[in-house]
């Protein structure tokens, strides 16, 4: 295949903290309070850790941490099982459905971004650690509001989700786009950035609309400067552990990146 032919074909976005919910709000405060049903605090900081994992995993991996299965296990009288994350799902789910419209505004320059890339004839594709059920309240509203993406990989669409590409495979084949190095995947947690890394993808890093950051567009913008640096520095080092090609503040920054994608491809360079 040649360099003309090759290009960039596709961007696959991510949802919450990419292209909607700055900051990636929603799941937070319904996570604590998922947990506490069960009489377990959890802190913001210990909910955000496993960002970007389907759902149930992310239970799972908030469950296990050291301090927080040691209260399980007091509480509880036995250590946190599969069992218990599926009760806790049970409770999650609902609660996410309901606050989702309280958290669904558009990052800023997201739909002029995707209409840009629309523009250049780009397919426009999205995965999300979100699962069916809650994204059936989520859609209707990022349709009216003018973003509407070609297609839709949930959580528990197929038997493994992020950090494995499988998601990333079923967007190439609803998209019929490939080689996979002419795909780009923009996310703001590091399992998401690890699906496109997987799946042979260019993976671009969102940071300050995005779960690292972790605030709102408003709370970000009354941040003094100092602040914004810091906590830009903090999120940056997060989602370079992933290992992402490139970093960017939001996507209202990713028309350029393509720009350079698409230079290193048509000299031969692959992610």
């Amino acid at each position: 295949m040649s360099a003309e032919e090759l290009g960039v074909k596709a961007v696959i976005f991510d949802w919450a903290g990419t292209i909607i919910d700055h900051g990636s709000r929603a799941p937070m405060g319904v996570f604590q309070r998922a947990f506490a049903a069960f009489d377990v605090e959890i802190t913001i900081d210990e909910a955000r850790a496993p960002m970007g994992l389907p759902k149930w995993d992310h239970i799972k991996a908030v469950g296990t941490q050291e301090r927080i299965a040691q209260v399980w296990a007091t509480t509880h009288g036995a250590p946190f099982s599969d069992a218990d994350v599926d009760r806790i799902y049970e409770v999650f789910v609902p609660m996410n459905v309901d606050v989702i419209p309280d958290f669904a505004d558009m990052i800023p320059g997201a739909l002029d971004t995707v209409a840009a890339l629309r523009g250049r004839g780009l397919k426009i594709g999205s995965t999300t650690g979100y699962n069916r059920e809650i994204m059936e309240k989520l859609v209707p509203i990022a349709k009216d509001l003018g973003y509407a993406p070609d297609n839709l990989v949930c959580a528990g669409d197929l038997a493994h989700g992020r950090p494995t590409p499988l998601m990333m495979y079923k967007c190439f084949l609803d998209l019929d786009v490939w080689p996979a190095a002419a795909c780009i995947k923009v996310d703001d947690t590091e399992p998401g950035i690890a699906e496109g890394n997987a799946a042979g993808c260019w993976t671009v890093g969102v940071t300050v609309s995005g779960n690292a950051f972790g605030l709102s567009r408003e709370e970000t913008e009354a941040l003094g400067e100092a602040d914004f640096l810091e906590r830009k520095k903090k999120a940056e080092q997060t989602l370079r552990s992933a290992n992402p090609h490139y970093l960017i503040d939001s996507v209202a920054a990713l028309l350029d990146v393509v720009d350079d994608i698409g230079t290193r491809l048509a000299k031969g360079e692959r992610p």
